[in-house]
């Protein structure tokens, strides 16, 4: 078997523990974040490997490194300060890194991760320290099978690549969307049991459009408008082939995808390369996930809702996807379950008497729904589809600050005794409305999730927690999940499996505190629960290749993830 680095290979002794067989020594090891232990080499690896003298005398433990790593992070007064520590530290020493990032996952997602790796987007080129993963560029796609072959490991099973058209809610960053891939990445080893090494994260530079990053002297993307069209899918053609050929058993993330992109190239690519679309699918799962919990807290069935979305660029084709899944999932047709659904986008809601792209084709109706509706213009606005439709649930993934207004969640209000409201768009400055208003225009009987991170909220003697709606509670689940497999496909009935192990995890606790999704600090224990769902139905469908996780009930496949599920613990060194 190959090694898995050119820099160190896995080994097992005698009685099967595993260690770190080095390839490097002295001072470069210690430059090496995925070999850095710092102070924690012990005495007999510093005389081994060549470090004695090169390091304080003290041999520390991880905890004591944590320990000093967490003063110092807790000094720091901005989120964008302490997003750069953390990256510094990963891009000193990975182990300590994620063992810092596991203990207080809480607290430092939002750091690492939306809505602060929103502003690290923006001024990547600026805070830019030390190389990161894989540039695939304009510059160098003609040479890429020798590009490819420069990364270090051998066996990279998950990759996350962007290329940068359409960040979070911030749109056309250019390079800077690295940032996207290395923050997805690490919620994939924290949250997810993705060993680092077994991750590379992807920038796919096409030129950018923005004329400031183009005119900026440290801008350090290729300098040119975006590729489009035929150009576009040549590019693309070539990346993945060339993937394919240096990882065959990788897993593939497209992230933050222009709309247009997304949907040509996850239908292109998805029986190519097994491969998803987060933006489509991650937010479509986790969306239905919170929906079934919603239903859960109010007692009422999913095929008995209406549901208007607010957006229809990925996020809401991809939300309107999922419900329309889980409406036929639950019984219904597919022509009763489109008739429940209402998507708007800048035009107003989708009617099919006018032009629109093709993904969105599927969700317009037939003008003659409207007809009877109030309206005034040639499509209803939010509010008049609010009323026209009897609206009982209103999910924003439109972008658009303050889009739900209390004129338009009274109107929710007046058609169920509990509206959901899910005003889903990041970053934090996006969202379509504040979860406190969104209670007190309701008088606290709104169920409510956001995208991002809010605080609670008292509301009539009450404090409600505000759930998040966060991708990261499913999409390191379905690639470990999937890469456990070794799928062929990613298919739609495992991204579905994903929304119900996602909706099971949550319970009758948090519901007790106003939640429609579990905490944040339960998330490596969702990502078992729904890599083993993802599992199942890869097993189901004949998609999955793996022999080891053939013929086993659901219990022993959640046995089997966490059993393979990456810890940051330091491995004993020998020389090789």
């Amino acid at each position: 078997m190959a090694r898995v680095s050119k820099y160190y290979d896995v080994k097992r002794d005698e009685r099967g523990e595993r260690y770190l067989e080095v390839y490097v020594s002295g001072f470069l090891l210690t430059r090496i974040p995925l070999l850095n232990k710092g102070t924690a080499f012990t005495a007999d690896e510093r005389t081994l490997l060549d470090l004695d003298g090169l390091l304080p005398p003290h041999v520390a433990t991880i905890e004591e490194q944590k320990e000093r790593n967490y003063r110092r992070y807790r000094l720091l007064q901005t989120p964008l300060d302490k997003h750069v520590f953390l990256r510094d530290l990963q891009d000193r020493n990975e182990v300590l890194f994620y063992a810092l990032l596991v203990e207080h996952l809480e607290e430092m997602m939002p750091i690492i991760y939306t809505p602060t790796v929103g502003e690290a987007v923006r001024l990547f080129s600026h805070i830019y320290r030390l190389p990161r993963g894989l540039t695939v560029s304009t510059d160098n796609i003609g040479r890429v099978e020798q590009v490819m072959a420069n990364v270090p490991l051998e066996d990279v099973r998950l990759i996350v690549a962007t290329d940068s058209s359409a960040i979070l809610g911030i749109g056309d960053q250019g390079f800077g969307g690295m940032a996207i891939s290395i923050g997805k990445l690490s919620l994939y080893t924290a949250a997810g049991g993705v060993a680092p090494d077994k991750t590379l994260p992807v920038e796919l530079d096409v030129g950018t459009d923005r004329d400031d990053l183009l005119s900026d002297p440290l801008y350090l993307g290729v300098r040119h408008k975006r590729l489009r069209g035929q150009p576009y899918l040549r590019f693309m053609d070539r990346f993945v082939e060339a993937l394919k050929e240096r990882y065959p058993k990788v897993i593939l993330q497209w992230e933050d995808l222009s709309k247009d992109a997304a949907f040509t190239v996850l239908d292109r690519y998805r029986k190519a390369i097994p491969s998803f679309n987060d933006d489509i699918q991650g937010t479509g799962a986790v969306t239905l996930a919170g929906l079934l919990s919603a239903m859960r807290m109010k007692g009422e069935r999913l095929t008995d809702q209406r549901f208007v979305i607010l957006g229809a660029g990925a996020g809401g084709i991809g939300v309107a996807r999922a419900i329309k899944a889980g409406l036929t999932d639950a019984g219904l047709s597919e022509e009763e379950a489109l008739a429940r659904i209402f998507v708007l986008d800048s035009k107003g809601l989708l009617l099919k008497n006018r032009s629109m792209e093709p993904y969105k084709e599927a969700f317009a109706h037939d003008p003659k729904v409207v007809e009877g509706w109030a309206f005034s213009g040639r499509a209803p606005g939010l509010l008049e589809t609010i009323r026209g439709a009897r609206a009982t649930v209103l999910l924003g993934l439109s972008g658009q600050a303050g889009a739900f207004t209390e004129p338009v969640v009274k109107a929710v209000l007046a058609n169920t005794d509990r509206p959901v409201v899910f005003p889903l768009s990041n970053p934090t400055s996006n969202a379509e409305a504040v979860p406190e208003d969104v209670l007190r225009w309701t008088d606290c009987r709104a169920i409510v999730a956001t995208g991002s991170p809010f605080p609670p909220v008292e509301c009539d003697g009450r404090t409600i927690h505000i759930g998040q709606g966060n991708n990261a509670f499913v999409f390191p689940g379905i690639g470990f999940g999937s890469v456990l497999a070794r799928v062929r496909e990613v298919t739609d009935r495992m991204i579905l499996g994903a929304a119900y192990a996602l909706a099971e995890h949550t319970g009758e606790a948090h519901f007790q505190k106003g939640l429609v999704y579990p905490e944040v600090h339960e998330m490596r224990e969702v990502s078992v629960h729904v890599a083993a769902r993802v599992i199942r139905h890869a097993v189901e469908e004949g998609v999955a290749t793996d022999e080891r996780v053939m013929h086993k009930t659901e219990d022993e496949l959640k046995a089997y993830v966490r059993s393979r599920f990456w810890e940051p613990k330091y491995l004993p060194y020998v020389r090789g």
